[in-house]
């Protein structure tokens, strides 16, 4: 591996805000492109990431700082990866259900899952079942990912899921679904594809579902 991109896998995992934008620019000027950066700089350090905040090793401010790292330097490769017409793996819609206001666990697994080379598009908070399905019509993404952290809303999730299968749109999409009360027993009633209960697990989720 050129040596830029291990020393940007490094700032990734460090969470080093400061210095990434410049190595970006530095690997561009070396001549790398930017799904190369991707793959083989920010990917691995995102990897190692989610491997030690599963481990317990990490904890969600330092993922945070970490994923925000990646962030700076995807800002500058986005538009240059949308000229090249680089193949990122998927596309995943995310968005916290109607009534919840709550949304660092699904920012967090958003940049986790853009970590792992999937175009991310994110609806923000509070996002009526309507609105997803209209999302899904306008952005044919692979995955929906849903999250939500009361009680209360849980239910949104199977509202959401009843409303892209009335729309005729439930077979063209899966479903994964995340938050602190959600369990893997809740994703089965409601019929999503699948649960992660953190960031890091809703990245591998990601890519076992797009296969």
């Amino acid at each position: 591996m050129s040596n830029i991109l291990s020393e940007m896998a490094t700032a990734v995992i460090e969470g080093n805000m400061n210095d990434i934008v410049d190595m970006t620019e530095d690997a561009l000027d070396e001549g790398l492109n930017a799904k190369e950066i991707l793959d083989n700089g920010l990917m691995p350090g995102m990897d190692h990431v989610g491997v030690e905040f599963k481990a317990g090793n990490m904890f969600v401010p330092e993922v945070l700082r970490s994923a925000r790292t990646m962030q700076a330097s995807m800002d500058i490769l986005k538009p240059l990866l949308a000229e090249s017409g680089a193949k990122m793996i998927g596309k995943i819609l995310m968005g916290t259900v109607k009534g919840d206001m709550h949304d660092i666990g699904k920012n967090l697994a958003g940049m986790m899952c853009e970590g792992a080379g999937f175009e991310v598009i994110d609806l923000g908070k509070d996002i009526a079942p309507e609105t997803f399905v209209e999302e899904v019509k306008k952005h044919q993404p692979d995955i929906i990912g849903m999250s939500a952290l009361l009680t209360t809303t849980m239910r949104m999730m199977e509202q959401t899921i009843k409303a892209l299968a009335e729309a005729g749109l439930r077979d063209q999409v899966k479903v994964m679904i995340g938050g602190a009360p959600v369990t893997q027993n809740f994703a089965d009633q409601i019929g999503a594809d699948g649960y992660a209960s953190n960031a890091a697990a809703a990245a591998e989720l990601a890519k076992r579902l797009v296969g």
